[in-house]
């Protein structure tokens, strides 16, 4: 029976973040082949951790720059290591490949950070995303966990091509891996356009894009969306708000920030609209991900339907400036046609785009393939090699000095 380890930087939250959900899917995923679970991490649980012990997952804390990972590891003898991010894989990766060196190395990006880093940073100089703002130390530090990993998985479609294209990354290190999602609700289970009422925005607050959108929201746009719809409300839920974003709560303005929800697909069901105004960002986006699935039609900005749907007709409608938004936003509240249209859009992503079935089966194929012809890779990864051999000997010294200091 193969072992596996994630090596989490926080415990799975998923019902606070895009990037829990998905940890979750993967593990689910996992936990139903005849496959051992140990997800490990250093970070403190909180109380959105999910249950993984349920599942039949082993739970271990470890601890950063410390010698008691390599003997955890060592008599661990997992075959097969996730990485649940780049920074994940720089702290514990050559402690992996010192200790259990046959382990398949696998890092799981969620998004490309250097993208949606960038992409804020040309945000705030108020100037558009080139591709040479990619080339930041970040980016150095992404490839380089790629390259020394025997397999990446990315989220989205776009930024493979951006790291085979524009950063040189063999494609054979990559494989696309969107999200796995069920079957989306059935429409005659969920309420009718006339049903439904009032606008939704949804996002962990922690998240610098959501909470730009936020601010965007109720400084620019929901303004001009109540003048032409002056009984409409705005209802934003999310993990972890703080009190910058509670004191934005204005009734008056028909603006509620709500916070933590315990259901969010509940909430999500019951909205006619979902509003994503992302201005920078990357990956997947949880929150129109759920939307699809629950029969709610969004308004977004080209980066928030970014790698969502392949050639398929979009879920909502795509706006990236004010009075185009807002012109949106006013049509599909109000144009049953137009919702309907959108809404049966969305079911056909999550089928299509999504399908759980089809993105499990291609996902478990390609890691047996990895196990089977590993030694084979790593001989024609020779810059991931080279990458591994340096890293060892800097990331390993400074680490062994922080674990003397601490003593």
């Amino acid at each position: 029976m193969p072992h596996l380890l994630i090596i989490g930087s926080v415990w799975p939250e998923p019902r606070s973040s895009a990037a829990g959900v998905n940890m979750m899917t993967l593990i689910e995923l996992f936990a139903e082949q005849p496959w051992t679970i140990t997800f490990a991490s250093a970070a403190n649980p909180t109380e959105h951790r999910a249950d993984i012990e349920a599942l039949g997952v082993t739970a271990a804390a470890i601890k950063l720059n410390s010698d008691c990972f390599d003997s955890f590891i060592a008599q661990l003898k997992p075959d097969v290591v996730l990485f649940d991010r780049f920074m994940t894989e720089e702290q514990y990766g050559w402690r992996v490949a010192e200790q259990a060196p046959e382990a398949l190395r696998i890092l799981d990006m969620e998004d490309l950070h250097a993208l949606r880093l960038a992409r804020q940073q040309a945000f705030k100089q108020q100037r558009p995303f080139v591709l040479d703002d990619l080339l930041s130390e970040v980016a150095c530090r992404e490839v380089a966990a790629i390259y020394r990993c025997d397999l990446s998985l990315v989220v989205s479609d776009y930024e493979i091509e951006i790291l085979t294209k524009q950063l040189g990354v063999p494609a054979t290190l990559l494989h696309h891996q969107p999200f796995m999602l069920d079957a989306p609700i059935a429409a005659e289970a969920l309420p009718s356009f006339e049903q439904r009422q009032h606008f939704l925005a949804i996002g962990n607050f922690r998240h610098p894009p959501n909470w730009d959108s936020v601010l965007w929201l109720k400084q620019t746009l929901w303004p001009a969306i109540r003048c032409a719809l002056p009984k409409a409300e705005l209802h934003i839920y999310g993990a972890y708000p703080p009190p910058k974003a509670t004191q934005l709560h204005n009734p008056k303005q028909g603006f509620y920030v709500d916070g933590w929800v315990d259901d969010a697909r509940q909430v999500m069901s019951e909205a006619r609209v979902c509003l994503s105004p992302l201005r920078f960002g990357a990956g997947i986006k949880g929150k129109l991900a759920d939307a699809m699935r629950c029969g709610t039609p969004n308004v977004t900005t080209t980066i928030g339907a970014e790698a969502m749907h392949g050639e398929l007709p979009w879920s909502g409608l795509v706006a990236d400036e004010v009075s185009h938004f807002v012109e949106a936003a006013v049509a599909l509240y109000s144009d049953p046609v137009l919702w309907q249209q959108k809404q049966r859009a969305g079911f056909t992503i999550v089928e299509q785009f999504f399908n759980k079935k089809n993105r499990a089966d291609a996902l478990l194929e390609k890691v047996s393939h990895c196990l089977a012809q590993r030694e084979q890779r790593r001989r024609n990864n020779f810059t991931g090699q080279m990458l591994q051999h340096h890293q060892y000997k800097s990331t390993r010294y400074m680490s062994l000095w922080i674990a003397e200091k601490q003593r």
